[in-house]
């Protein structure tokens, strides 16, 4: 605050005349002298503190200030400064803003950097706004040795370990890939195509979010790419290709001036109705509130992340004195929300500060380094003393901003969390959160012992396009596709594999048999839909218009997309169609009885010789027992007893002479 003191003095007064006496004394006129220039001497001090005590450093700022990210940014890195020194008046540093316009234009970023290089010396730079100017900015930086902090170039094409000078103070668009992945895996998607800008913002992140698709096995069939320069005809004509496809789930990374159009021609094109699923990346969602509200309209169902920020009260009283700001500046202007690019900026502004106050102030200056006559701008620019020290201690700055804890790692801002929301009229409904530690779910919470979990019971419902509460399956059957024509033969005789039928009343063709039974479970299989059409290969007739070979040929004609039937896999069918595993076997067979297996029976020995001839030779052993016993056991005591023995003595005596013979005479001699 600058405190002006003004005197005045009355023309007609007069001094009283003992004063006048005494400014006669001579000692009493130094005196009096000495007074008024040691109380001026403290009034200028008053009005300006800074002149003695104060060191300044030039600091430059490169902006888009016709785009609503460089306006917001230039009024809270304007507010950040005062805040700043408003709550630390005992700096001994006081930061100089320099703005310059960049007018969207890489060339006219990287002229604004140069000049604030070469003329103004300044010894960092904020922004530029995009990544595509950040990219030459930061040699120029790095040749000056000069910090860049960018609150708003998130690429990961451009990295702080490739450019040692270039500081991102805001997230790297990869860090929200994870997030994106785990709402695709929770809701059983398999395919997603990803519609995205053809800049430096938008095809950076694309590789890291293909490779962590295919670690969920979920395909990328599409890459839809949109010039920004792109007219609404080109979009619509990019639109009706990705109707044509399967594929109903869009993740959508781009900024607004791109993003909005293309939702209000989705919108058109009724892409934005039951079936459809859209997510749209940080890059929208932190900047929704500026958009167009016909184009948030257009919206109605999409789901969004951001990185999450802790409300605080700080937070909230920064938020009404922009308000108030805006107004002053432009009653009758519109006041949007703040955005986080808006609060980084804040944020950015007080980590310089408190890096520059760390360094100091002293020996802010360029040394310049020889050169010829023939020099080029670029190289007679300076070197800053300060900017390597500058530098490692922003690195290490860290402290309690608007956005949370600001902490850098290897260059770039960090962030904890993110925020899935779902766009609902012209707000937002918030359905969740994720974390690295703890995946999906409902409320935040810091607490780290739950497992990981990417289930969408964690998730609220969300209304979907359409208003639809049926979750989107992730495709349907185009309407505006191709179906594919699948040939089938049409023969007499064995009928088990594929039978055509025409009803002659309804005119109807229906098709049956094995192979038809095989193709459709084939499909129903597949995790997407493919719209096909059997075609019988027959004459009006209905009979058979050619041979298996003719059939097949048609595929090569481009007459058939595809046959199903009976046809068997030869070498001549195989130069000009690709035939499937073959799912039965074809060939000469014989078909003969099937016989029991005996070899564990506990009778097999019965088997080598005949019934009639095991009966006869029981006979014959039953028959010489009892010869034998009539013969014995009139004698024979052995051959005498109960019945029972008698007859056990007929049986034994029979088998036994199968294994000895006897060493006993009969008692009893036949003689002849």
């Amino acid at each position: 605050m600058v405190t002006t003191i003004q005197w005045s003095l009355k023309p007609k007064s007069r001094l009283p005349l003992d004063l006048l006496e005494m400014v006669k004394s001579p000692y009493l006129l130094v005196y009096l002298i000495f007074l008024s220039v040691s109380f001026w001497a403290e009034t200028a001090i008053v009005q300006n503190p800074s002149v003695e005590s104060n060191a300044m450093v030039d600091i430059g700022v490169v902006l888009d200030l016709s785009s609503k990210v460089g306006e917001m940014g230039e009024m809270c890195v304007s507010m950040a400064l005062s805040d700043f020194y408003a709550a630390h008046a005992n700096y001994k540093t006081r930061l100089v803003l320099h703005v310059r316009d960049s007018q969207g234009d890489v060339v006219g970023a990287a002229s604004a950097a140069l000049e604030l290089l070469k003329n103004v010396e300044v010894q960092a730079i904020i922004g530029p706004q995009r990544s595509s100017e950040a990219k030459f900015v930061t040699h120029l930086g790095r040749k000056a040795h000069v910090p860049i902090l960018s609150f708003s170039a998130t690429s990961p094409s451009l990295s702080p370990k490739h450019s040692p000078y270039f500081v991102r103070t805001t997230l790297d668009d990869s860090s929200q890939v994870k997030a994106i992945v785990a709402i695709v895996e929770a809701f059983g998607w398999r395919e997603v195509v990803p519609i995205y800008e053809d800049t430096d913002y938008g095809n950076g992140m694309i590789p890291y979010l293909i490779d962590a698709f295919q670690g969920i096995d979920t395909r990328v069939p599409y890459r839809s790419v949109i010039p920004p320069t792109a007219g609404d005809l080109q979009i619509l004509e990019e639109l009706n290709k990705l109707a044509t496809m399967q594929t109903r789930v869009f993740v959508v990374h781009m900024r607004a001036s791109l993003g909005s159009r293309l939702f209000k021609h989705a919108h058109k094109a009724e892409m934005m109705s039951d079936g459809y699923a859209w997510i749209i990346t940080d890059g929208l969602s932190m900047i929704l509130d500026p958009m167009n509200p016909s184009a948030v309209d257009s919206m109605e169902g999409v789901l969004g992340i951001q990185p999450y920020l802790p409300e605080s009260k700080r937070l909230q009283d920064f938020k009404m004195r922009r308000k108030r700001e805006i107004f002053l500046r432009n009653p009758n202007s519109k006041t949007d929300e703040l955005s986080l690019f808006g609060i980084w900026a804040y944020d950015t502004i007080w980590a310089l500060a408190m890096a520059v106050e760390r360094v100091g102030g002293t020996n802010s200056s360029f040394s310049k380094t020889e050169t010829g006559k023939n020099s080029t701008c670029l190289a007679t620019l300076g070197i800053s003393e300060i900017g390597e020290r500058l530098l490692k201690t922003i690195l290490n700055t860290r402290f309690k901003g608007l956005s949370g804890d600001f902490h850098l790692v290897e260059g770039q801002l960090q962030s904890s969390a993110f925020e899935i929301f779902n766009v609902i009229g012209k707000g937002e409904r918030v359905i969740g959160y994720w974390t690295p530690k703890r995946g999906l779910s409902r409320g935040f919470d810091t607490v780290d012992k739950i497992a990981y979990s990417t289930s969408k019971a964690n998730l609220k419902n969300p209304i979907w396009p359409g208003d639809s509460t049926t979750i989107p399956k992730g495709w349907a059957v185009p309407i505006k596709g191709k179906k594919l024509i699948i040939g089938v033969p049409v023969k007499e005789g064995f009928r088990e594999f594929v039978e055509v039928k025409r009803d002659s009343h309804t005119n109807k063709t229906t098709f049956e048999g094995f192979s038809i039974d095989v193709f459709l479970a084939v499909l129903h299989t597949l995790p997407f839909a493919l719209p096909y059409e059997f075609k019988p290969y027959m004459k009006p007739d209905g009979s058979s218009n050619g041979s298996y070979d003719e059939l097949v040929k048609e595929v090569k004609l481009q007459n058939f997309d595809a046959v199903v039937g009976d046809i068997t896999i030869v070498a001549n069918r195989s130069l000009y169609v690709d035939f499937t595993l073959p799912y039965s076997e074809s060939g000469v067979s014989m078909v003969v009885l099937t016989k029991d297996d005996e070899s564990k029976n506990a009778w097999i020995f019965l088997k080598p010789l005949s019934w009639d001839l095991w009966l006869t030779t029981g006979a014959a052993f039953i028959f010489t027992g009892a010869v034998v016993w009539i013969l014995e056991h009139r004698l024979n005591t052995e051959f005498r007893g109960p019945r029972g023995q008698q007859l056990g003595m007929i049986l034994w005596f029979s088998f036994s002479t199968l294994v000895f013979a006897h060493s006993n005479c009969p008692y009893t001699t036949i003689y002849s």
